[in-house]
């Protein structure tokens, strides 16, 4: 089989196109995330703290500060100096927990929805079985000499 045949045969393959849908929805859906954290649970973080909080912008330089260079994140990333950006990876963090538990909540209501789903396909009563072909045919013939005079 030639290298192009293997590889249409594997990106034709359900798989193939299940991991892209999946891929797609996961990177939207991780932007859905990101507004939630930033949009809606860090103003409630930054009430409870006790102000305006911008956990991206927490960080410590590592070494000396140098001279004509802006005491934020951004300036400092771009002239090089050393910095323990620990509030980038707090969001991180909390975008990983919410999705987590986004994922959590929709497998779980998935899993309910299957169970009902199977619990109400068992408890609905099954069609008779058609009887055999031969069982059939020989009622056919039954009534056919019933129906004939003696």
């Amino acid at each position: 089989m030639s290298l192009l045949s293997e590889f249409r045969e594997f990106a034709v393959k359900g798989n193939a196109f299940d991991l892209a849908v999946g891929v797609i929805i996961g990177a939207a859906f991780g932007k859905i995330v990101d507004s939630m954290v930033g949009d809606l649970v860090m103003p409630f973080v930054s009430a409870l703290i006790g102000g305006k909080v911008d956990f991206t912008n927490m960080y410590f330089v590592l070494g000396t500060l140098p001279e004509g260079v802006a005491n934020n994140l951004d300036a400092l990333k771009k002239a090089g100096v050393p910095v323990f950006a620990y509030g980038s990876f707090l969001t991180i963090l909390i975008n990983f927990i919410l999705l987590a538990f986004v994922i959590f909540m929709l497998v779980r209501y998935l899993n309910r929805m299957k169970a009902k789903f199977v619990a109400e396909e068992a408890a609905a009563p099954a069609a008779p079985a058609a009887p055999p072909a031969a069982e059939v045919l020989l009622a056919e013939i039954r009534d056919e000499l019933k129906r004939r005079p003696a």
